[in-house]
């Protein structure tokens, strides 16, 4: 394992089963919880939730496989992948507790499935339930790279993946929308993702109605949805999954969109550790 820190976060790394090298940035001082965040995400957009969970644990937030410091997705790219980059840094910290936001937290369900953790926290997980994670974008997405357009590829993305909300909007107008709406930073650090994003949903999507397994979990769940949670996949999905498996809890939070843990983190933060902290007791 190396180490380095900056400004109270501990930036360190250890070599999942396939030889790659993932890195994870910590903070805290408690029980060890990990992070696991979705398809948009890196571990430095979670520094806030870090932050608001770091009195009570020790916060590690995993830079999936394909960002910041950790190595590219490689050639065998899929679910196992995950999972094993998950139990490698679980390995590595002795962390019983997750939390997993959208296509991460679809991985922390995975790897919950796999054994090793007491409390399980998911944000909206990017489980494909009778098609809530359609890929219809993706060739346009792809096509629109291999061209040099990322902007556009982007735009085909967001269209593709929320069709009841984005979906509806002209490309026209939330070509105006977005750069308002995303600073500059953010959007080229989304642009960058967009090959792994492909490949992330396509591992979600094939794996559509396979959520029934979930039930053979035996950590305690805490499921979390935000705003119009029966109006869209994600949230849909997250109801379905709350009555696939025994015993979960669902915390619903009506002011927040799907990205609910990087715009409220102060609020995700309190439900986490409220579950958790109970349950270790």
């Amino acid at each position: 394992m190396n180490m380095q820190v900056t400004a109270g976060v501990r930036v360190a790394s250890t070599v999942s089963a396939d030889g790659t090298v993932i890195s994870y940035r910590s903070q805290g001082s408690g029980p060890g919880l990990l992070v696991v965040p979705g398809a948009l995400g890196v571990a430095a957009d979670f520094d806030g939730l870090a932050a608001q969970l770091a009195p009570h644990f020790t916060v590690h937030v995993i830079d999936r496989r394909g960002r910041g410091g950790s190595g590219p997705q490689g050639d065998d790219y899929g679910v196992d992948a995950e999972c094993a980059d998950i139990e490698a840094v679980r390995e590595v910290t002795g962390a019983r507790n997750v939390f997993g936001h959208s296509f991460g937290g679809f991985l922390t369900l995975e790897a919950a499935l796999r054994g090793g953790f007491d409390r399980v926290v998911v944000y909206e997980p990017g489980v494909s339930v009778d098609g809530s994670v359609p890929m219809g974008w993706a060739e346009e997405c792809e096509r629109l790279l291999d061209a040099g357009k990322p902007a556009e590829a982007f735009l085909a993305f967001i269209q593709g993946i929320n069709p009841e909300t984005t979906g509806k909007a002209p490309r026209r107008l939330l070509r105006l929308i977005i750069p308002l709406a995303i600073r500059k930073r953010e959007r080229l650090q989304k642009y960058a993702l967009l090959p792994t994003i492909v490949r992330e949903h396509r591992e979600s999507a094939g794996r559509d109605n396979d959520f029934p397994k979930y039930a053979g979990i035996t950590s305690s769940v805490l499921l979390m949805a935000g705003k119009g949670i029966e109006n869209t996949g994600a949230g849909r999905a997250t109801v379905r999954l709350h009555g696939t498996l025994a015993g979960s809890a669902l915390a619903r939070f009506p002011k927040l969109d799907h990205f609910g843990p990087e715009k409220d983190p102060k609020a995700i933060a309190a439900a986490t550790a409220a579950f958790c902290l109970e349950h270790l007791r």
